[in-house]
This record gives C-alpha cells, structure tokens and sequence, in this order.
C-alpha cells in the first residue's frame, strides 16, 4: 500500500513526521531536530506499531511507499542545498520573504505556494533531463 507522509515543522522548532491515510487503531509519528530525524523517527514508529499490530493480531497495512508533503519550512530543511537568494529569483519573490517562509517566521499564500511548487518540479524536470 502507498502512503503520504506530511512532514510540518512545529512551533517548538522540532520537526513532526505522521502519515496522512489512517491506521484504525494506530496513528504512527516521528519528531526531530531535523525533517531526517523525522522521517526516521516515523519509521521507527510504523515498525514497533506494525510488531503491536501483530502481537494484538490486528490488521496492519503493509507500507510498500511513503511519498512526502512538506510545509515549506520542512522543505526547506530537507533541501538546505538550496541557494534561498537564486531560487527566490527563480520564483519571482522577495529574498526576504523567502528566507522568512523559510524560517516558519511568516507563512506564504497559497498563490506563493503553488508559484514555489510550480517553480520545484520546474527545476525537477531540467534535472532529470540533464545528462553528464
């Protein structure tokens, strides 16, 4: 079975990992310093809930693929490769305000979401057609 992960960053500064499809029964989340921990820790949590499952004989999923959801903070985290100033151009926002979405100090509107979603598989696309 696939799943979604939906990893947010909180407002403790910590990093919280949960799937987004639900496990009657069982709700599976990891937190972290980092979106990596995160998504480790979930793992670690899917697993020892998955041993719970079986011991109490109830129905667990077979997880075959988690895909992530990031906020933009998180994204952010996991990419932190990411030039802010040159991808802020490639958006078409303001630095600033980039690097305070970046931050979770400010949150962007859905318009400025999708502009920087739109602007990821952009730049997702001319990767994977690059050749060395």
């Amino acid at each position: 079975m696939d799943f979604t992960a939906v990893i947010e960053k909180s407002t403790d500064g910590m990093y919280c990992a949960y799937l987004s499809e639900e496990i009657p029964g069982y709700t599976p989340i990891g937190y972290g310093e980092s979106v990596e921990q995160a998504k480790d820790d979930l793992f670690v949590a899917i697993n020892e809930m998955k041993e719970m499952a079986y011991e109490r004989g109830d129905f667990f999923p077979e997880i075959d693929n988690v895909t992530f959801s990031y906020d933009i903070p998180s994204f952010f985290n996991c990419f932190d490769w990411i030039n802010i100033s040159m991808f802020a151009r490639k958006v078409g926002i303001n630095e600033s305000k980039l690097r305070a979405y970046k931050t979770g100090s400010a949150f962007p509107s859905e318009k400025t979401v999708q502009k920087i979603l739109k602007t990821v598989r952009e730049l997702g696309s001319q990767m994977a057609a690059a050749s060395l």
